[in-house]
């Protein structure tokens, strides 16, 4: 088996996922009713997107240990919100509740590898990082 190196956010597999999701988001939520513009439609892509914008900033934080975990946190809880959003979209009517259901469990994944990383930052933080005190 060959291993691949990750050179950048984009070789994540975490990145790639929540990116993938985010596009998946945005061609749902392409439906959602006119009134919903300035809320729930925005406030979903919103979510989504900054999953990805959040740990593009937190691979350019490796070199302190504390701030590459606080990256990832925000990416944490963005994927959170971003599941809220998906429960009112399905409550609301404006998702099927098996597409909810799917994109909701994919997001439930994402969240399971930000904490990992939150878990053990060690192997993703640059040699010489900053370490946070104990």
């Amino acid at each position: 088996m060959e291993k691949t190196f990750i050179k950048t956010h984009r070789d994540l597999e975490v990145y790639q996922k929540a990116f993938n999701l985010a596009m998946l988001i945005f061609q749902e939520s392409k439906s959602f009713p006119k009134e919903e513009k300035f809320s729930l439609t925005d406030q979903i892509r919103r979510s989504s997107r900054s999953i990805c914008a959040n740990l593009a900033e937190a691979w350019r934080k490796r070199r302190y240990e504390a701030s590459f975990i606080l990256k990832l946190s925000d990416a944490e809880a963005e994927a959170a919100e971003t599941q809220v959003w998906l429960e009112f979209a399905v409550q609301c009517g404006y998702l099927k509740p098996e597409v909810g259901q799917k994109l909701s469990a994919s997001y439930s994944d994402v969240l399971g590898k930000l904490v990992r990383l939150i878990n053990d930052p060690q192997p993703w933080l640059l040699p010489g990082a900053k370490r946070r005190l104990g």
